[in-house]
Formats: C-alpha cells, structure tokens, sequence
C-alpha cells in the first residue's frame, strides 16, 4: 500500500474516538479518586468562606477611626473563634488570618503598621487600615457548581472537592485494558533468553501509559506466534470483561503476523489496519463485541508512541474526558537541519534544551530506528512533523509533544 494510500493520523485517531462512549459511574472516597475522571458537576455543600474572614494578620477596626486617634483594643479574633460581638465606633480587635472579621469592622490594619500603648493601637506614620478581607463566598457559593463532568481530578481538584464538603465523588468507572503480548521471540524480564529471544518489554510501558490515562491493566503475558494460543489469549480479554484488548507484536504482514487472523476468527470487525505514521504505520482498529481492539506494532518505540497517540486519548474518552482527543502538541525551536518529510506524519525521538533567547529548542536524536529505547529514555519529545512537509532548517518553528 502506498503512504499516500494510508489512513492520515488525525482520521485514524477519530475513527478510535467515534465509537468510545463513557462507561458506567461509581462513588468512590475522597482519598481514592486522585486521577480518576468526574462523572457529574460537582456542586458545592457549603459557601467559602462563610463569612468575612481576615487575609492577615492584624488588627480588625473602622476604617475612619484610625484617622482621628488612637482606637481601644477590646478583644480578639481568632480562627474558629470569633469576637463574637459588633464592633463599635473607637474599638480595634486583635484578628489573625482566617479569622471572623467583626461586624462593623470594615478593614484590616496590618500589625506591622500598628503601634501600641497603653491598651490603644494607632496607625504608623503614613501607614493607613487596608481591606484586607475575604469576604464571605469569595472561593465558592453553597449550591454552585465548582468542578465539571469530565474533569481529571488531580490535587487542586482534590483539594477544592473536600473544601466543598464532599467526602466521596462520582467518577467514571477504570476502563479494563487487557495486555496481550505476542511473539516466539519473546520472554519475560528476569528470564534467561535463548541465543536469538528478545526481553519483553512493551507491556511495561503501554500499561504504564494506560494507567496514567486512568485505566485498570490486565497483563495476560506472552502468547505464541501460533493461532490456537492467540485466540486463547483473546478468549481470556473477553473473560476479564476487557473494555480495551491491546496487543502488541504481530500487526504486520509476515508469515507469522497472525493477530490479525486470530482476531478476525474471533469476530472482530475491523475498522482500520496501517496508518500513515513514522513509527507505528501497523496499527489494528476495530471491534470485538462491547470492547475496543487496537494491534499495537511489536517495536517498542512505535508501541509506546501509538499508545500515546490513540490508546491514552481512547482510555480518557471512555472517561468522559471532553478533551480526550485535544491535541497534545505545542510550539518549539528546530534544534537541527532537518530534510524533507514523507508521506507519513513522523513522530522523532527529541531532546529538549532552551536557547539564550529562552526559547524551547527540540533537537532529534542522531538514530530513530523504532527498536531503540536508549534514544526514547533519553529525550523529552517528540518532534512532530507532518505528511509531504518540506526541509525545516535549524531554528525554524515546530511543534512537539513532551514526554
């Protein structure tokens, strides 16, 4: 097939997305939801803060007392206890920050601009009362909605759900990724490889990628290049109830690429196989009953950069994520004289440093080869460059996706 025959990224990535709804919701506690996707608005219990607090520490007065004299100091104000009386005309309250500012005060005089004597606090010289108030509601109102359906929910989230009151939230439920690695070549980490085996690795770092997405990982192992033990692989994704099955090896057109086979003798209907991208161009869609398959090519470098680009964004829309399929890239500085681009969008291991000027400069890596992860570990991008895009001279912009 011909790259300009190939499904374009952008198409392939919406053709994944077209058919991924949100899954069912759960309640979980506050202390479990960090990561996890907001099913519903989240509505505050209660108003913050609820009432006029003081942001400093100082002292609590009327502002046009401090200009005729000193004023009487008559009490205090603490956090969760309050003065508890109005403020009269000539009286100051001692307050802290998070304090109940008085009735009838109407302004903070920083203790660092106080002077006392006497029982008595007047203003320094030149120094004057400031607002310094937060008034009531300024963070949130009781019954209005804070946090939104779809939000990640990661610490600032966290944080303003408790302050709303909320001891457990609604999120959408993980979905199931089953991994299923394939390949005679294959075994697993810790193993004593024959003369011509490789280490699996791949499953390591798409799981990661799909948890990090929010995902529950089911690892099934290492199946054979033999389609009796594939389509028992398959057979145990969909006992686990798998929402996503991800395999890895075995897309492409070899002898002995049987995924596609084996899955096709399950029933899947295929959406999509190759897509024009520099590294990942065989990549599997399509469906299997309820859940998503996607073939993920056996080079590690091209499995991890589709996950990033079509499994993480799919984990995240069936999540309800309204911004699972937003683009991830953002503007840099070419590091290096660059040639012209093919027929495929391209996807270059990169490393990032910024230049005198503070500009962010990507500069590929010497080797691309897909079966390389010392490059991989060692950039902190991706450099994008589009189908038929010509030569890109050092210092031209470009865009990238940070790893």
């Amino acid at each position: 097939m011909s790259e300009n025959k190939l499904l374009p990224v952008d198409d392939a990535l919406a053709r994944v997305l077209g058919g991924a709804s949100r899954l069912g919701d759960e309640e979980v506690a506050l202390a479990h939801a960090r990561g996890r996707t907001l099913a519903r608005d989240l509505v505050a219990k209660r108003t913050q803060p609820p009432v006029d607090v003081s942001a400093m520490d100082g002292y609590a007065v009327r502002a046009a007392d401090l200009a005729s004299g000193p004023v009487k100091l008559v009490g205090e104000s603490a956090a969760g206890h309050g003065y508890g009386a109005p403020l009269n005309a000539g009286k100051a309250v001692r307050i802290f920050t998070g304090a109940p500012v008085p009735a009838g005060a109407d302004a903070i005089l920083l203790q660092e601009d106080a002077e006392i004597a006497d029982g008595a606090i007047r203003a320094k010289p030149g120094a004057r009362a400031g607002d310094h108030i937060r008034r009531q509601g300024l963070d949130f109102r009781e019954g209005a909605a804070a946090l939104f359906a779809g939000a990640r929910l990661g610490f600032a989230e966290l944080a303003l759900a408790a302050a709303m009151n909320h001891a457990t939230l609604p999120v959408a439920r993980r979905p199931r990724v089953a991994l299923l690695a394939s390949g005679d070549e294959l075994v697993p980490p810790g193993a004593e490889p024959g003369p011509t085996q490789i280490i699996a690795c791949n499953s390591f770092a798409v799981g990661a990628i799909a948890e990090e997405a929010g995902a529950s990982v089911i690892d099934l192992g290492i199946f054979r290049d033999d389609l009796a033990a594939l389509e028992r692989g398959i057979g145990l994704a969909r006992e686990a109830k798998a929402d996503i099955l991800v395999t890895l090896g075995g897309a492409s057109v070899g002898d002995r690429d049987l995924l596609k086979p084996a899955l096709a003798r399950q029933g899947m209907t295929l959406d999509f196989w190759k897509i024009a991208m520099r590294p990942g161009k065989p990549l599997i869609s399509g469906r299997l009953g309820d859940a998503h398959i996607l073939g993920l090519p056996g080079n590690p470098v091209a499995s991890i950069v589709c996950a990033l680009v079509f499994l993480a964004p799919l984990i995240r829309a069936l999540q309800g994520d309204p911004r699972a399929g937003a683009d991830q890239t953002e503007a840099a500085i070419a590091g290096a004289d660059l040639p012209a681009n093919k027929g495929r969008r391209d996807y270059m291991r990169a490393a990032l440093a910024e230049d005198a000027r503070g500009r962010l400069v990507a500069t590929p890596t010497p080797m691309q080869d897909s079966s390389l992860l010392t490059e991989l570990a060692q950039s902190q991008a991706l450099l994008v460059r589009e189908p038929g895009e010509g030569p890109l001279p050092a210092g031209a912009p470009c865009r990238i996706w940070r790893l």
